[in-house]
């Protein structure tokens, strides 16, 4: 019959610049989707140099290494016989570009140039790359002798096209063109392509994955055809985490649905698919056909090759299915494991050091790498030979496999609680029944001998002796005192990391990891070099709530009752005196706002992008049942205070798991001064000139307002002069609306 085809699409674990280990896991992809039938595989963006290269692709090295890895694809028989859709950069006419080579049987049929790129948030694709704008248009692009003398082609075509095989007709878009307004695949669809490639190098981030999923079931919905997503999977060199989630739809239904987050590097799906159930969805749709009737044609590449075989009747189609979703408390117990597991096995560390206080923070760390333990014993179990591999080498034992994770959790992870006079018998004993749970191996000590050594020399140079408050010091001494405890555990931490396998005989050292949240590092809510500075912080993108249900989750799943005592407890530093062996301090009484209010600024600062008075006039909405405008204006003025004030701590934040949109992440996601004015005199007197409207002056009756007069400029004396004139101001500008008077 000719009209059933199967197609492969893939998630790769693919490592920027590890050009070898990127060609045997996109040849093992090819040989899977072969085996499993396939005529055309598609594979993630910029898969043959990955996807994090950064400025690395401004080296020449970079094009020329892609190159030799195309060529050794072309090259090789796994490829022969199955069209082959690779990632990779290109320059054509001395401008680089982020392409897809598609190929066959030794052939380039086409490369096409990604034509929107991504540059916001943790993406700055228009740094390295330019778009293509030529819709519709091709080049001739001149291949390198390397690849002349492989294909027997001089030049291929370069540019917007599509590919029209025997049977059916292929088009491509490149990861963020599905997210654009007016994606390519409308005018593609239109114009009578009838399966989409969309390769994609996607990040994490949490609850992101129903947007994905609706994205390309509506495109299908509404002009037919089968759409194939591949994506980017693992740590691919730094902050980010590529979940995956390969797909296959149809008119509208998923056909196939890859794992957002494994330990596999390759992961390959296929579905067998009818071309005729998207000719005859098309045909009912007479809006689509009339506006297809007008569209413009794209230049068509042919193609000696059909994707369906003619001996097709018995073969059985796939069925749609239901996108099964990972909560997000699910989501953070497998997406930062995954990355935490990448990053161990290619820094080729011996495990892991972690500061464990006791409290919901460290206590969500090592309930990740416990998490972590349980999918490489899983994946061991399932058979698979490089996990094995990988874990043999990280414990240093050819025989060894992992079948408890308690037992492997001991040999990858050293929990260490540093008490001093400050810390309480609860925290301590805390910390210590969560290790037994989980199996880490645990350390106790005290810092206190070196706590005091540091303080005697500040003494001895200066004569002074600095005391907490509330033995009768300043705040300055206060600080000091308890930054001192906090900066001292950073450097016991480091020390044990390098020399506590030595001590107890084993080779090589351990990753530290800091465990300070996103909404602690978003209002500077630690300590400069203490323990959150680390090599790597796995909850660093992830909110206190997010956190408190995770734990919850791991508390129920992981069977770990420590946890409810932790769950239970107050958030502390532990950093002051205890009062009657209790502690007298609080992280919310400090910070003088709510784990949850600061989630809230978190997003109107980030994702809403407002300063202080476009924060003031959402909150006095989305607050108004709760705060008065005065107390919207001084939790505004507080945090923003708070937040400019300790700034400067973003620069030297540890590179943490992104996974929240208001992430503070000076590095790449957040780019912001890091020296403020403070005091924020004019934002400041906006806030307080809107709440003195909101507040204190009458309303108008309905005559006035109808007739759009405007009140009276309130007395002076109620109000500084220049919040006075800032009124004024306020009254012309049109982000006050009437209704406000």
């Amino acid at each position: 019959m000719g009209r059933k085809v199967t197609v492969a699409t893939c998630a790769l674990n693919q490592w920027a610049l590890d050009f070898e280990g990127n060609l045997q896991r996109i040849l093992k992809s090819i040989e899977i989707a072969k085996c499993k039938g396939a005529t055309y595989r598609l594979g993630p963006e910029l898969e043959i140099c990955g996807y994090g290269c950064w400025d690395h692709y401004y080296e020449s090295d970079t094009l020329l290494h892609s190159l030799q890895v195309l060529a050794a694809l072309l090259e090789s028989p796994v490829t022969q016989d199955i069209i082959c859709d690779v990632g990779m950069p290109v320059m054509h006419r001395n401008v680089r570009y982020n392409c897809r080579v598609i190929f066959l049987n030794r052939r380039i049929l086409l490369i096409r140039p990604k034509m929107a790129l991504a540059n916001e948030g943790n993406y700055r694709e228009l740094r390295w790359f330019t778009p293509w704008s030529r819709t519709r248009q091709t080049e001739e692009y001149f291949l390198p002798r390397m690849l002349q003398s492989l294909t027997k082609q001089e030049t291929v075509p370069f540019g917007d096209a599509v590919l029209a095989t025997r049977d059916t007709c292929i088009g491509s878009e490149i990861c963020e063109e599905l997210w654009t307004p007016h994606s390519p695949h409308v005018d593609m669809g239109l114009d009578g392509v009838e399966i989409f490639t969309n390769a994609s190098g996607s990040h994490h981030v949490l609850r992101k994955a129903h947007a994905r999923v609706d994205l390309v079931t509506m495109a299908t919905t509404k002009n037919g055809g089968i759409y194939l997503l591949a994506n980017q999977k693992g740590c691919d060199g730094d902050r980010l985490y590529y979940d995956g989630c390969a797909l296959i739809a149809m008119n509208g239904h998923i056909l196939a649905q890859g794992s957002q987050f494994s330990l596999d590097d390759v992961e390959v799906l296929t579905a067998t698919l009818d071309l005729e159930d998207v000719r005859s969805y098309r045909a009912e749709i007479s809006s689509r056909n009339l506006a297809a009737s007008k569209a413009s044609p794209y230049p068509r590449v042919k193609v000696d090759f059909a994707l369906s075989s003619r001996e097709d009747l018995l073969e059985l189609l796939s069925e749609p299915l239901e996108w099964k979703y990972h909560s997000p408390a699910e989501e953070i117990s497998l997406g930062p494991a995954c990355w935490l597991w990448d990053f161990l096995r290619r820094s080729q560390q011996a495990g892991f050091f972690l500061p464990l206080s006791g409290g919901v923070d460290s206590a969500a760390t090592a309930c990740l790498i416990y998490s972590m333990c349980r999918q490489v014993c899983e994946a061991v179990n399932n058979g698979n030979q490089e996990v094995l591999a990988d874990v043999r080498t990280i414990v240093d034992q050819l025989d060894y496999t992992p079948r408890d994770p308690r037992e492997l959790c001991g040999r990858v992870l050293t929990t260490c609680y540093m008490a001093s006079e400050n810390s309480s018998q609860e925290t301590r004993d805390r910390a210590a029944e969560l290790a037994r749970q989980i199996g880490s191996h645990h350390i106790g000590l005290n810092i206190d001998p070196a706590v005091k050594a540091i303080v005697g020399i500040f003494s001895l140079a200066t004569g002074k002796r600095p005391l907490f408050a509330v033995h009768g010091g300043s705040r300055r001494e206060n600080l000091a005192l308890q930054n001192v405890q906090a900066r001292i555990r950073m450097v016991v931490a480091y020390l044990f990391a390098q020399l506590s396998l030595w001590a107890r005989g084993a080779r090589g050292g351990l990753l530290v990891l800091g465990s300070a949240n996103v909404d602690e590092s978003l209002l500077g809510y630690l300590t400069k070099y203490d323990c959150s500075s680390a090599d790597i912080n796995p909850i660093g993108g992830i909110s206190k709530t997010d956190l408190r249900a995770f734990v919850h989750f791991c508390l129920e799943h992981f069977q770990l009752p420590a946890l409810e005592g932790i769950l239970a407890a107050p958030a502390t530093a532990e950093l002051e005196p205890l009062a009657d062996g209790r502690v007298s301090q609080t992280d919310e009484e400090d910070m003088g706002m709510t784990y949850a209010d600061l989630s809230v600024y978190g997003r109107l600062r980030k994702v809403a992008k407002t300063g202080p008075y476009g924060m003031f006039c959402k909150l006095v909405s989305l607050w108004k049942d709760v705060c008065s405008p005065r107390q919207v204006a001084d939790k505004v003025r507080w945090f923003f205070c708070k937040y400019s004030m300790n700034r400067h701590k973003m620069t030297t934040l540890t590179p943490a798991y992104h996974a929240e949109s208001y992430s503070p992440d000076d590095n790449r996601f957040d780019l912001r001064p890091f020296l403020y004015n403070t005091s924020w005199p004019w934002q400041f007197r906006c806030i307080e000139a809107q709440g003195l409207l909101v507040s204190d002056l009458p309303r108008l009756d309905l005559k006035r307002q109808q007739a759009g007069t405007m009140p009276p400029v309130p007395p002076v004396g109620r109000c500084s002069q220049q919040t006075a004139n800032c009124l004024h101001l306020l009254r012309l500008s049109t982000h006050i609306s009437r209704r406000n008077w």
